[in-house]
Formats: structure tokens, sequence, C-alpha cells
């Protein structure tokens, strides 16, 4: 492999993962540079291709890994996905590729799929009319439920709101839909014991290579960037095998899978029901619990499957403490 080689890394910002990566692909002798996407453009006088990405000149990257979007109005958003949908009709492997991220980031789209295709996840309801959402919490509540209200694009842990009867079995009316944007998504909540707990296992390239529990937090929710403690787990069956049908389910080279236990209980042996799907993962949390190297494993397998390059990858299912 010669130093010719040339990868953009699409990213609204620069910092620790980018690093990480960046490290990555000199170890494979292979030139990575970072690229915003809100500053490359469609010009279809910019010969021959049409795109101009910064960097690059009139030429395209060999390859682009996609690390992060930035949010903007709907028109921006959707220009920066064009320019990734483009990347892929110029023949350039994108990494994950914009119509695998639209179904990722839109959790409606993510659930209609798993649900599709078979992989086990929470009820889930979406819809733009306030009386049906209402319908929904008003049955789930009589059958002693709750539900969560989430917002139909983000991440984090952010606008999350559980549903329910009260204190004296009074059910609170469905919040406002303005401030999600007036899109109702439901998803029934699945009580995981306490402390309160959900499994991240990351899928890389097919295959399920590293785990973590997320303990904690605030409240109820147990993301990292919420303050939940990251712990090493184990990458049992049941969790690979769902992890990785949901990565299929939404076509994406590789994915953070939230999961949590259809039981409530502790148990790791209990069926493992899909919370989220997220195709922009980040994964500092999970490296801080595991000494596999997950920038190099992404590396590696953007190379050697997507370019089918020749090199020393690192090995997906050995090495790893949380195997």
């Amino acid at each position: 492999m010669t130093g010719a080689l040339r990868i953009a890394i699409m990213t609204d910002e620069t910092g620790w993962h980018t690093s990480r990566l960046k490290k990555a692909f000199r170890a494979r002798g292979v030139e990575a540079r970072c690229v915003d996407l809100a500053d490359c453009r469609i010009d279809t006088t910019w010969a021959p291709h049409g795109l101009a990405i910064p960097g690059f000149g009139h030429g395209l990257p060999d390859a682009v890994f996609v690390r992060g979007i930035a949010g903007g109005t709907f028109e921006q958003v959707t220009l920066r996905l064009g320019i990734l949908h483009a990347l892929r009709e110029c023949g350039v492997p994108v990494y994950n590729d914009a119509r695998a991220i639209e179904r990722s980031v839109d959790k409606s789209m993510t659930s209609f799929l798993l649900n599709r295709h078979g992989v086990p996840t929470p009820p889930t309801w979406a819809g733009e009319s306030a009386a049906f959402a209402q319908r929904v919490l008003m049955r789930e509540a009589a059958a002693g439920r709750k539900v969560v209200m989430k917002p139909l694009f983000g991440s984090q842990g952010k606008g999350l709101r559980r549903l329910g009867a009260g204190a004296g079995g009074r059910l609170a009316p469905l919040p406002s839909l303005r401030p999600f944007s007036d899109v109702a998504y439901l998803q029934r909540y699945v009580e995981s014991g306490r402390p309160g707990f959900d499994w991240r296992v990351l899928v890389i390239g097919g295959k399920a290579v590293a785990a973590m529990r997320r303990v904690g937090g605030r409240g109820w929710i147990h993301n990292f960037a919420q303050g939940a403690a990251c712990e090493p787990a184990l990458v049992t069956d049941a969790l690979a095998d769902t992890a990785i049908r949901a990565t299929q389910a939404l076509g994406l080279d590789y994915a953070g899978v939230d999961l949590i236990p259809e039981s409530g209980g502790p148990d790791a042996a209990a069926r493992p029901l899909v919370l989220e799907v997220n195709g922009v993962a980040a994964w500092r949390g999970l490296q801080s619990v595991t000494r596999f190297d997950i920038a190099a494993a992404l590396v590696d397998d953007l190379l050697d499957r997507k370019l089918a390059l020749p090199g020393a990858p690192v090995a997906l299912a050995s090495g790893d403490a949380s195997r």
C-alpha cells in the first residue's frame, strides 16, 4: 500500500475520536484529514465530479469515514447528507453511508426496520397526532406500564420524558408536542432493575467486538453523557446476535447498539431488547473499559473490507477484555 491513499474523516469537531482515528490511519500508511460537511459543496462546474471537498482539490478522497454531522436547518442537514449520497454515486466508499445514517438517526425508521426484521425491541408508536399519542399513553398506563417520549432526532439521552401514572395512580396529560417538533415518538418503558443499567455493544463489520454496562446516571437514563458509570461486560451470544441483527437491519458498517434485558433483571442471559442503534457512535466510554483498540478496528474494517487493501488488521474477536 502506498502513501497516496487519502481518506476524509467527515466531522464537525476535532478531538479525542478524530485523533485516535488519524493515528490508526497513519499506522496503516494512510493519510487522513478532517473535513466538515458544511464546508463541502455540490458544484457542477467543478470538473470532473461536480463535488468540491476541501483539501482534495478537483479530486475525491479514496474513502470517507463519517465521524460527525453537525445539526442545522432541515435544508442544511439535507445538503450535508446529499454530499455523502453524491460521494457514493461517484464510487467513493462511505463508512457509514448516508442511507444507513438516515435510518439510524430517525428513531421511527429504526423501530420500523427492527420490527420488520424480527429484532426484539420494545413496542413503539410514532405519529403526528397528539390525540392518538394520548390514547397510547392511557392504554399503557391502564395496564400498569410507562412509556418514554423521545425526540425523533437526538442522542446522549437528551430530551427524554418518562410518562405514566404518578402518585395516587393519577395520569398526567401528554406533554405538548411542540418541543418535540410536533411529532410523538413513544416507546414502552422497560425497567432494568436497581441500580438501573443498559448495555452498549459495538458492532464492526458484522462482528460484535466489545460491550459495556452503563450503570446509573441521571435517574433512569443510562447514557455515558448523562453520568452513567461504564463497566466492562461480556459479549454474550444473545447480546452479539441481537446487536449484529440490528446493525444489519439498518445496513450499517459499524454501530453502537443500546440494549436492555427484557426481564428487567440483571441476568445477562435474559433476552435483550434493542432500544436504539447509533450510526455515528462515540466510543470513548467503551474504550475506557476495554483493552481492545476500537479506532484501529474501525480503520482496519474500512481499509480491508471496503477497500480490500492488504495489511495486518486487528483480530476483531480476540484479545478483548470484554469477551
